[in-house]
């Protein structure tokens, strides 16, 4: 019995199916009587009937955070909470959208929109704010916006601490630590020039760093380049201390992706833009390679959010939020399958990958690795797929694989994070433990423990994924893993505690673990805590 038509009664819930929130579709019925927001009510002590004050309700939807499912779950089982409720700011909003709504406005993304901004994000994601509180959720939820991490890049390390402050070390040829010089650093130095302004992420290249501030700005440093130099017609000059990239200034970006003939950012309302190797035989832009301007995306993705953005080596992944669920495209290079449409051809555009549907996985987090593409579901699973050297796809061999596959080894563990290199892979479950598995070179997959030395396979390649027991040890909850994704360095690793200690192993021949090595030491092989507190 629907709970609107039994007087005062309480509430009685239909059993459901799970279903995309597109798909809980309700019919209009009369409006409440006009009421006004409050905290108290006339009804007997002892009882609450749900129609004598529905700003309680409110008040309890809103602070319990319920997801964007359970609201519009309540919508379909009840027509009191899909009733026009006559509240401000939209008399016709139902009180299960008003509850999305008022938890969008507690998100730091949404809180600068002005309405029309609002009402144009509305409108992408579907039409209703359930789809918008989902859409941000996603993007919270698969990246460290806002929160302390650490990116491990070829030569050079960024890492962000929860304040938002940047700190940078080891390779600087190109002036890419941000310091106002081009000499080597191995101990980690907040880049004073941004003393005051609240960096929310990072993303570093060869050669080359960004950083995006908590309002949008994007600031870069090193090579001046946002493809590679390669080309001959760009790269040439040096920039030593971070500086506006002044093209992105009426773009308030959330996320960028550095590749290695291309730059990507993502802006708030979900917006891909990419910079260079921008042809039509490439990312689907008429323009030419060394272009510097920012290009959104052309075609599928042009009206459909995004909330991540992964770059390889040529390649781009983005994981979009639709009505209907959410979904990864690709574009790019598609040799070795990498795109994952089955196939090992080129795609120009954005390309919906359908093998996820197949397997009836809800993408969660994204990663591109050099050549290979990983993602992590809903429910857990791990997802693999592009070439399969040294084993960085967990499948027990070296095979590519051009459609995404499930890492049947990792069968009984539920995954939350996944993170990809140069042909190596690492999965952090819910409890923090870690798994490895790819190219041992460089003592980057921090297998190599007194065993391994003494057997001499220190630098062994490992085809199934195996916990990372050095991490293990620790005793200390894992969080986010970043490793280099790059062909042109010897690799690193990152791994970053939730209590804010960060740990590094692998290449140092550059500083870039943080760590002073001995003179004739080039790698650390157990992971080793770095001098700084990203809490």
């Amino acid at each position: 019995m629907d709970a609107s038509t039994s007087g005062t009664s309480s509430v009685q819930y239909h059993n459901i199916a799970e279903q995309p929130i597109a798909t809980i579709v309700t019919s209009p019925v009369s409006t409440f009587q006009r009421q006004v927001r409050h905290c108290f009510g006339n009804a007997t002590p002892g009882e609450f009937p749900l129609s004598a004050n529905p700003s309680i309700v409110l008040h309890v939807l809103t602070g319990c955070n319920l997801d964007p499912h359970d609201l519009a779950t309540l919508e379909a089982t009840c027509s009191f909470f899909r009733q026009p409720a006559n509240f401000a700011p939209d008399n016709e909003l139902s009180l299960a959208e008003l509850a999305a709504f008022d938890m969008c406005r507690k998100r730091a993304i949404f809180k600068p929109m002005t309405q029309e901004q609002r009402q144009d994000l509305k409108g992408k994601c579907g039409g209703s704010w359930k789809l918008v509180l989902r859409f941000l959720l996603a993007g919270e939820a698969c990246s460290r916006l806002g929160k302390s991490h650490a990116v491990a890049g070829p030569g050079h390390s960024v890492a962000v601490s929860s304040k938002g402050v940047a700190y940078s070390f080891g390779s600087n040829s190109s002036g890419q630590l941000g310091n106002g010089t081009t000499e080597e650093e191995w101990r980690p130095h907040p880049i004073r020039s941004l003393q005051g302004i609240r960096v929310i992420q990072a993303a570093v290249g060869a050669g080359r760093t960004m950083l995006i501030s908590d309002t949008g700005r994007v600031y870069a440093f090193g090579k001046d380049s946002f493809g590679e130099a390669e080309y001959d017609v760009q790269g040439n000059k040096v920039v030593t201390t971070p500086q506006l990239v002044e093209s992105l200034k009426d773009i308030f970006v959330v996320q960028a992706a550095i590749g290695n003939f291309f730059t990507a950012v993502l802006s708030r309302e979900g917006r891909v833009y990419t910079f260079s190797w921008g042809n039509e035989t490439k990312l689907g832009h008429q323009t030419e390679q060394a272009d510097l301007e920012p290009r959104a995306l052309l075609g599928a993705l042009e009206n459909v959010p995004v909330v991540q953005i992964a770059a390889g080596y040529c390649y781009l992944l983005a994981l979009a939020c639709q009505p209907s669920g959410m979904s990864v495209y690709s574009v790019g290079c598609g040799l070795g399958g990498k795109l994952g449409h089955g196939t090992r051809t080129d795609e120009k555009v954005p390309r919906l990958i359908e093998q996820f549907q197949t397997l009836n996985l809800q993408p969660a987090v994204v990663a591109a690795g050099a050549w290979h593409g990983a993602v992590v579901g809903k429910d857990g699973r791990v997802c693999t797929w592009g070439w399969g050297r040294y084993g960085c796809l967990g499948h027990g061999n070296e095979d590519c694989e051009s459609a995404p596959k499930v890492v049947e080894a990792l069968s009984n563990v539920k995954a939350v994070y996944v993170a990809t290199g140069d042909y190596t892979t690492f999965v952090v479950s819910d409890d923090g433990t870690v798994y490895s598995f790819g190219c041992g070179e460089s003592s980057s997959l921090g297998h190599n423990t007194a065993a391994a030395e003494a057997q001499g396979n220190r630098h062994s390649n490992v085809l199934f994924p195996e916990v990372v027991t050095s991490l293990k040890q620790l005793n200390e909850r894992v969080v986010q893993i970043s490793l280099t994704n790059s062909i042109y360095w010897n690799a690193h690793t990152f791994a970053l505690t939730e209590s804010g200690k960060l740990y590094a192993f692998g290449a140092g021949d550059n500083g870039q673990l943080g760590v002073e090595l001995s003179a004739n030491q080039t790698e650390r092989a157990i992971p080793e805590r770095v001098d700084i507190d990203l809490s």
